[in-house]
């Protein structure tokens, strides 16, 4: 791949980079999201569950456009981080958030999936032995997550991997600071000459998605081999 150069390698490490700190930061919101609307019945689920999946509906330039709105520095909330000297919009910083806001509905998918398909039962006799709401929620629940919360984890980071609208809008095409594999391509793209460095990018991209889905479903089938539910 000597026809790839620095900008597009940086362009890899940094998707790659972007990706996975996205996903990790929203597992945490996703497992809460996805129990309270598996689980609970409360004024607005409805409207949260509708909220929760917009991204996917929207365009993701509306997306990174009301990003920008709302954490760009004259934005509501940008502002106020900009503060403490935190920078999202035009930072890799905003393409992870980009990233994460287009990703969460899908970790939120599998993961309510996940929690529906546990047997309130088992969580009723840990009750019953005396295990507290929180304890029976890390002991019981949330290991019969586990191929969900997986299968949750490869889809949100393929899905940040290959992020491009809301990203170039929020955090724009900057090489070596905020270019990811979908903008380096589009940016190949429109340079005469540069269609052989697109296709390996392409390939790339290609290549690291299957990859995902493939040790998505590896991971998932070992996790309930464990469980005994395979």
């Amino acid at each position: 791949m000597d026809v790839l150069g620095p900008n597009e390698w940086q362009a890899v490490w940094l998707s790659l980079k972007v990706a996975t700190w996205a996903t990790a930061a929203t597992l945490p919101l996703g497992i809460g999201v996805a129990f309270a609307l598996a689980r609970w019945q409360f004024p607005g689920k409805a409207v949260l569950n509708a909220l929760v999946h917009l991204p996917l509906v929207l365009p993701p330039v509306v997306t990174g456009y009301l990003l920008l709105l709302t954490f760009g520095r004259q934005g509501v909330i940008g502002q106020f981080l900009h503060e403490f000297g935190i920078v999202l919009a035009f930072h890799w910083t905003g393409a992870a958030l980009a990233a994460a806001v287009m990703a969460f509905p899908l970790m939120v998918r599998a993961l309510r999936m996940a929690v529906e398909a546990v047997d309130p039962k088992l969580e009723q006799a840990a009750h019953t032995l005396g295990a507290s709401p929180i304890w029976v929620f890390f002991t019981v629940t949330l290991p019969l997550m586990l191929p969900g919360i997986l299968t949750g984890l490869i889809l949100a980071f393929a899905k940040a991997l290959g992020e491009f609208g809301a990203t170039i809008t929020f955090a724009a095409n900057i090489p070596g600071q905020t270019q990811t594999i979908p903008t380096a391509i589009y940016a190949a793209l429109q340079v005469p000459g540069q269609e052989a460095a697109a296709t390996w990018l392409v390939i790339l991209s290609i290549t690291l998605a299957l990859s995902a889905l493939l040790v998505s479903e590896l991971l998932a089938r070992q996790a309930r081999r464990r469980l005994g539910t395979a």
